[in-house]
């Protein structure tokens, strides 16, 4: 400058030849790779752009440009990269780089420097690869500016030299690279400099076709990559969106391409337009558009800036899959998830322009194979993940199904199977939608039944796969609450799915890895009997094991295993014996009014409570579920006002379970503990009673007036299930008169008892104070009256002459309340022994109060005695010795009876032993009556056409029976009854007989209101038939009888009771012969 002042302009020429020779003396040391020169080198490098301001002014800017060229190209490679970029970078933000024939000189130099540090960035030191991408931002800002000159071929240039690579940078450097959002700037800003014009210009530049080819896929992945997983902050909006508006116009000029150069027969590219379809639908789906998730006020700033992406790029889907005409088979069922992925966004006009697609795809696929079963197939798949991750909703499935059936309206031949398939989608919406309602809510139970719903709906329509998936669901639900018997039987439903084969599982059924159907079936046995296990169905669990034992025996040979298998197999028997397991409560909960969801609304269920669970606290529970729902305290069917009611109601009431004996155990002696369980399992009947008063009412005697109104519910499955609940599909009202009432509450009363003497000889350590009030409650009649009551209210000749048709079942009544003295008998003698010192005036006086009771039910009703337990020893083991626990009979095998007992009607004072008289007992009946005659060797009892004979007595020794219940379909059926020989009797351990005592056996058709009693001595008459001795032992140990009944209907007896019972009368040693047929019969 100052030469320039001096000179005033003259020898300018010298003044540029020295300046030229001095970049020429710089080259040269910048050539040398001495140590010396280092620092100078870099001194160069670093001050020489400081200096180009000034030096522009005299000196020719273009000149100056090949000078700086030469200079940087004077540099070894490789030598110098960081202070030599850094240079470049100085440069390129001094007024030099802003002329366009300065870059023309200085741009490709700078884009070779470029193009070899970016090739080379993934494992280059950390300082050169962030100068290098710092030197490209800013020469792309510099030509971003207006005021810079012509920037087209420059902007080209940089497409050309760096596009590519700055793509597989991108892929090769990885998300968790510090630089990669670096590069996407310049990516982004590349792309976003290029007009169509450059896009034309480099498309043109590849040498074929794979290698645009292989372009094009690369940015399709990159751009999806990209767009999948920005690598900007979420809250960085406005570079999100310009990313997208760039990546938008980059897409579509790229599929205009494919459609000129890849869309005919010869160069069809399946997988990149595939690769396209994906991208397009990864875009539109993608967060940051999703416009409905933002404010008002945000959304619709992104609106006026950038407009809605989602329908530019959604209509040119549309457009360009019905340009693929004859290809378009080779995208289905592959493009059905991202096209359903696309019609689930909540905008009206992008889902009416797109759901069209499907109809396409039908038709395409029909005219091709038949039918469209692998797009259906497909849309279900993708729907069931697509809804439960938030897609859809009502609106989209009204008009999925408006637009379908409007399409198909024209087409004759595809109607019928896309109106099923229509059906078919609609019943899976509804219930995926439900289902992704409650997903989230803190109801497991709301949960559950969508999510058997759901399960069920996949088993209908044969998808075995989302069959299963929801399985493991729904055993991950009853895992939470801890329902492991739930649980059990969810996984049940997969085993039955696989045999016992060593093929491999298709893949959905695999579980844990590739395993054979008989590994993956023996894993889940073993699963689901540890879960029964931890419920107490060991009944269940043992069914399995039999099973399993059954391949180890027969199949595989595995006898270690077996053994295992049969250890833990007896160990569940003796549970079944030994461990108390609670009955359930079941509670009715109706759900009335439109406040609920579909599944709910209107619907009765009927729930299985938890061990010692209240009525009280499960109501609570259930309302805190339903904070809003108001509470109904009626247990009567709500009217059409509450169904229709916007508002939720809930109704909930204790109901009972209807016992169902399994036919295996049908006629046989079971031990208590086996039938309790039936009582409260396997059950899918249901009582409610509800008291009503018909007619006048008597002030003093409430039974009169006593109606039963009984709602039977039905449930579609058995309880328990693969749900601790499940909807009551029947509902049946019937109603009990007062006298059947009366009869249920002495049934009730007297199982009562019986299971009060059973939990206590059970376990003596059980406080002695329920048997107290339970026996005190009912031979005392100053506490509940007693059965006094009844004999007011039914037990009278105005009663008898306006119910002639009740005379069975008085006679009914009248035969409970007599046994009902032999129970109490044993209850009070059980109490006896276990009460304290200091209740024992109190046992005294019911002991004195049971005495009145018992000689005045004796009197009027005639005499039922339970026989003595015999204490002796036997040499059998103790696990089937009798006791007087086992030995009495269940109560659900007693209900339904008609008729009474025959019994003595006095006293021995009023007959003596020798008297015939005291087998004198008739009881009209239609079925036949009983009668006892003695003939001179041998007793003789007919009952209807049939005889039983009775052998002589030869010791004074009071004599026992047991009970053998046996169905009569028609009541007109007479007993076939056959003698056996002494070595057929089948003798008890707690009582046994001696050789020579004989066994009075009367056999009356139509009772079943007398308790059996296993324990003693039972003669069975028959005829020459040997009696196996296995079933003897296993006869002669305690059980109850086991009978269906219905007291549903008539109430009338639909089996006979074998009764043997020891009277009295026996008691003498020889019977004299009598003709009691002819003589006076005794009615009760």
């Amino acid at each position: 400058m100052l030469y320039s002042q001096l000179y005033e302009g003259k020898e300018q020429a010298e003044f540029e030849e020295s300046l030229r020779n001095l970049f020429e003396s710089i080259n040269s040391m910048m050539k040398t790779d001495y140590t010396t020169t280092l620092l100078l080198r870099v001194a160069a490098l670093k001050y020489l752009p400081t200096v180009l301001h000034d030096v522009e002014k005299v000196f020719d800017a273009k000149l100056l440009s090949e000078q700086l060229r030469d200079f940087y190209s004077c540099i070894p490679p490789e030598k110098l990269q960081k202070q030599k970029v850094a240079s470049m970078t100085e440069i390129v933000s001094s007024l030099l780089f802003q002329r366009q024939e300065c870059r023309d000189v200085l741009l490709p130099m700078m884009l070779r420097e470029l193009s070899g540090a970016l090739a080379t960035m993934a494992d280059g030191p950390h300082d050169e690869r962030r100068n290098s991408l710092e030197l490209l931002n800013n020469i792309l800002e510099v030509l971003s500016r207006d005021n810079v000159g012509e920037t087209f071929q420059h902007i080209q240039d940089i497409v050309v030299s760096l596009l590519r690579i700055i793509n597989r940078t991108f892929i090769t450097m990885g998300r968790e690279h510090a630089l990669i959002s670096r590069v996407v700037a310049c990516m982004t800003a590349i792309l976003s400099q290029m007009d169509d014009r450059h896009y034309a210009t480099y498309i043109e530049t590849f040498a074929g076709s794979s290698d645009l080819v292989d372009f094009l896929m690369e940015s399709f992945l990159l751009f999806k990559d990209l767009i999948g997983k920005h690598v900007y902050p979420s809250d960085w909006m406005a570079m999100i969106m310009v990313q997208n508006r760039v990546f938008l116009r980059a897409i579509n000029t790229y599929a205009d391409t494919m459609n000129q150069k890849f869309l005919n027969n010869n160069d069809f590219e399946v997988q990149l337009w595939n690769n396209y379809f994906h991208l397009a639908v990864a875009f539109i789906t993608q967060e940051s558009l999703q416009l409905q998730h933002f404010s008002s006020t945000k959304r619709n700033k992104i609106l006026a800036k950038y407009g809605d992406m989602r329908e530019l790029i959604g209509f040119a889907i549309r457009d360009i899959w019905y340009k693929l005409g004859s290809h378009k088979i080779c995208f289905i069922p592959g493009m059905v998830g991202p096209i359903l992925e696309m019609t689930l966004i909540p905008e009206e006009e992008l889902r009416r322009a797109t759901i069209p697609i499907f109809f396409d795809m039908i038709t395409c696929e029909h005219a091709h194979s038949g039918n469209f079963h692998k797009f259906e197939n497909e849309i279900i798949l993708k729907l069931d993940h697509e809804v439960e991750g938030g897609g859809g909703d009502e609106q989209y499935m009204q008009l999925l199904e408006t637009i379908l059936l409007d399409c198909v309206s024209e087409k004759l031949t595809l109607r019928s199977e896309v109106q099923h398939f229509v059906a078919l989608v609609k019943g899976l919406l509804i219930r995926l939608l439900d289902y992704r309602t409650v997903m989230n809510d803190e109801s497991r139970n709301n949960r559950m039944s969508c999510t058997v719903n759901l399960l069920n709906f996949y088993k209908d329509i044969n998808r075995e796969g989302m069959y299963i998936r929801y399985l493991y669901k729904l055993r991950d639900l009853h895992l939470e609450g801890e329902n492991y018997t739930e649980a059990a039987y969810t996984l049940l439903l997969h085993s039955r799915l696989l045999k016992w084969v060593d093929e491999m599982c298709s893949p959905q059924f695999e579980y844990r890895g590739s395993q054979t159907q008989r590994q993956l079936k023996e894993t889940l046995y073993d699963t689901i009997i540890d879960y029964f296990d931890k419920g107490k169905m060991w009944e269940e669990a043992i069914t399995l094991c039999k099973e399993l034992a059954e391949q180890y025996e027969n199949e595989i040979f595995d006898y270690e295993l077996l053994s295992k298998r049969l250890e833990k197999q007896a160990k569940f028997y003796e549970n079944i014996m030994k461990i108390l397991r609670p009955k359930p409560d079941y509670f009715a909960v109706g759900y009335y009014g439109q406040g609920y969801p579909p599944f709910l609304r209107n619907k009765v269920f009927i729930h299985r409570g938890k061990e010692y669970e209240r009525r009280e606290d499960f109501q609570n529970q259930l309302m805190s579920q339903f904070p809003s729902a108001v509470r109904l305290n009626t247990t009567t069917i709500p009217g059409d006002d509450i169904r229709s009611s916007p508002l939720q109601y809930i109704q909930c009431f204790t109901v009972k379970s209807v016992l169902e004996i399994p036919p295996r155990l049908k006629n046989k002696p079971v031990p208590d503990q086996i039938i309790n369980f039936y009582k409260s399992n396997y059950v899918q009947r249901f009582h409610y009673s509800r008291p009503v008063r018909k007619g006048p009412v008597d002030p003093n005697n409430e039974f009169v007036s006593m109606w039963i109104e009984r709602t039977t519910f039905t449930t579609v499955y058995k309880l328990p299930g693969i749900l601790r609940w499940f909807e009551a599909t029947d509902m049946k009202h019937t109603t009990l008169s007062p006298l059947e009432n009366a009869i249920e509450t002495m049934e009730s009363t007297n199982e009562k008892i019986l299971t009060m003497i059973n939990q206590y000889q059970a376990d003596w350590t059980l406080p002695i104070n329920p048997l107290s009030m339970l026996l005190n409650g009912i031979v005392d009649p100053a506490v509940m009256g007693g059965f006094a009551k009844y004999e007011k209210a039914f037990f009278t000749e105005e009663y008898n002459q306006q119910h002639p048709e009740d005379r069975d079942k008085l006679m009914r009544l009248k035969d409970l309340i007599a046994w009902q003295i032999p129970l109490l008998g044993g209850g009070i003698s059980l109490h006896g022994k276990r009460v304290m010192d200091d209740l024992r005036p109190f046992h005294e006086r019911m002991e004195e109060c049971f005495k009145q009771l018992k000689k005045k039910v004796e009197k009027e009703y005639g005499v039922r005695e339970l026989p003595e337990m015999d204490n002796r020893k036997s040499s059998r083991p103790r696990s089937v010795l009798r006791t007087f626990r086992q030995s009495i009979i269940s109560i659900s095998s007693l209900q339904g009876s008609e008729c009474g007992t025959p019994t003595r009607l006095h006293s021995d004072r009023d007959n003596p032993p020798d008297s015939p008289s005291s087998w004198n007992s008739t009881l009209p009946r239609s079925s036949g009556s009983v009668s006892a005659s003695v003939g001179a060797g041998e007793g003789m009892v007919t009952v209807g056409d049939a005889e039983v004979k009775l052998r002589k007595s030869k010791k004074k020794k009071k004599r026992s029976s047991m009970i053998f219940i046996t169905e009569e379909r028609e009541r007109t059926q007479t007993l076939d009854c056959k003698r056996l020989s002494k070595k057929q009797e089948f003798r008890s351990d707690t009582n046994l007989a001696d050789p020579g005592e004989g066994n009075v056996s009367l056999t009356n058709a139509n009772s079943r209101s007398l308790p059996a009693i296993t324990g003693l001595s039972l003669a069975v008459l028959g005829g020459a038939e040997e009696v196996d001795s296995v079933r003897a032992r296993r006869d002669s140990k305690s059980m109850s009888v086991c009978v269906t009944s219905d007291r549903t209907a008539d109430r009338r007896s639909k089996g006979v009771i074998n009764l043997l019972f020891k009277s009295k009368s026996s008691k003498s040693e020889d019977v004299k012969p009598s003709d009691s047929a002819k003589g006076d019969a005794n009615h009760f």
